[in-house]
């Protein structure tokens, strides 16, 4: 597993060289973080499956922006995924907004998913901006384990480090997390 990491941050140069090899190689080791990313943030299968696409055709023409020194491709690509998921949550919120600025109460939905998601995700910018000031491998452990949905022996399978390790950074991102997150981690100090 930890092989699959090395070879998904070695596909992204030849991505940004206009491989198309790499870029299906890099799909197929990566599609289920980014879409289990979006799916956890926006709630819903379908738009996930639009954020997905438009993750990867972000990969596509920007794989050159990707620094390894900053992260992993899988990191690189699960934060996009992220950032487009917590704007399409925005957009929903604003657009019904608009829409409930002007309706009536006989045009107004009586359930709406995208802005309960929206509710439910409020403060995901500040959770992204938090997951930026950690290290590398904290950063990287914590988004195979949280947004990737995968076990701390999955995670330290991938990064190639031991057990142990990938517990320590785990909780110690979880820690450094709470700090910068403050109240809204329930933290009140």
């Amino acid at each position: 597993m930890a092989r699959a990491r090395s070879d998904a941050d070695a596909l992204l140069p030849r991505v940004a060289g206009g491989d198309v090899g790499a870029f299906r190689d890099l799909y197929d080791r990566t599609a289920h973080l980014v879409f289990g990313t979006a799916v956890r943030v926006i709630g819903d299968r379908g738009y996930g499956e639009e954020i997905t696409q438009e993750v990867y055709l972000e990969a596509w023409h920007k794989a050159s922006d990707f620094d390894p020194d900053r992260g992993s491709a899988q990191a690189w690509l699960v934060t996009i995924a992220h950032r487009r998921a917590v704007d399409r949550v925005r957009a929903e919120r604003a657009r019904g907004d608009r829409e409930n600025t002007f309706a009536t109460d006989a045009y107004q939905r009586p359930h709406d998913t995208v802005s309960e998601a929206a509710e439910r995700n409020e403060d995901a910018t500040a959770v992204v901006d938090c997951l930026d000031t950690l290290s590398s491998p904290q950063r990287d452990a914590l988004t195979l384990a949280y947004y990737g949905g995968h076990t701390y022996r999955e995670v330290a399978e991938q990064l190639d480090a031991p057990l142990p390790t990938i517990k320590t950074r785990i909780r110690d991102g979880i820690a450094r997390l709470r700090r910068c997150l403050g109240p809204l981690a329930g933290d009140p100090t």
